[in-house]
């Protein structure tokens, strides 16, 4: 009988050891890639001021949503990308802007908020163009590429997610330049950076297969107008 419990002791012995090695790899390989995501895009991030002062003339500044409340305001984490992204218009960094975010339904529409706001800020519509299917960062960065057919441009949005977006762009051959819009510590902030981590993982593995988005679609020239991609009246 102790001969018995010996050997199952042995065996649960070596799966413990098994487990452990497959976690501290796992654990390895989770923030060697985010290390390397990191390091990729950093040096593509410029402050606002830095970029303004560059001779850069991307097609365009694409702006990626974020949630939008229930009264249809753009929450404060859009509101801080809008405004960096206006503001970047305004100075003449591109005439044209993309608004990209999640319009999966008609109850849920970030990008006719994203539009309506900047209209209201001084920004012709002729001039903004809504992507009514970035529903991932991925999805953004391929639409960009093959249906505004984006050669350069300069992406907006926080300093963590900054990292994924500007790599992603990379990865389809963009010429991207990043631009961070931190003014506030929103609430969740540790649990979005840390999830962060995981979604840089899943775009590198996005990035090597490159599936299709969704939703493609005709390509929209960025060289028309903006409201070929309106889908309401924004008067």
């Amino acid at each position: 009988m102790f001969m018995k419990y010996e050997g199952i002791l042995k065996k649960f012995k070596k799966y413990i050891r098994y487990g452990c090695i497959a976690a501290v790899t796992g654990i390895a390989v989770l923030f060697g890639t985010d290390r390397y995501v990191r390091m990729t895009a950093d040096d593509a991030i410029l402050l606002e001021d830095e970029l303004i002062q560059t001779d850069t003339k991307p097609d365009t500044i694409l702006v990626l949503g974020a949630q939008v409340k229930p009264d249809g305001q753009p929450s404060l984490m859009l509101k801080e990308r809008l405004d960096t992204g206006i503001r970047l218009y305004k100075e003449g960094v591109s005439d044209r802007i993309i608004m990209s975010g999640d319009h999966g339904s008609e109850d849920y529409d970030e990008v006719n908020v994203m539009k309506s706001y900047a209209i209201r800020q001084g920004v012709p519509s002729e001039c903004i163009f809504m992507d009514h299917a970035g529903f991932s960062t991925y999805d953004s960065m391929y639409r960009a590429k093959e249906i505004f057919q984006a050669e350069k441009l300069v992406v907006v949005t926080q300093q963590y997610h900054l990292y994924r977006a500007v790599y992603d762009a990379m990865a389809f051959d963009i010429d991207v330049q990043g631009v961070a819009c931190d003014t506030a510590v929103y609430k969740g902030d540790l649990y979005r950076k840390s999830r962060e981590v995981l979604a840089r993982c899943k775009d590198v593995g996005y990035t090597l297969v490159k599936p299709k988005p969704a939703y493609l679609g005709e390509t929209i020239s960025l060289s028309g107008s903006g409201d070929v991609t309106n889908d309401k009246d924004l008067s």
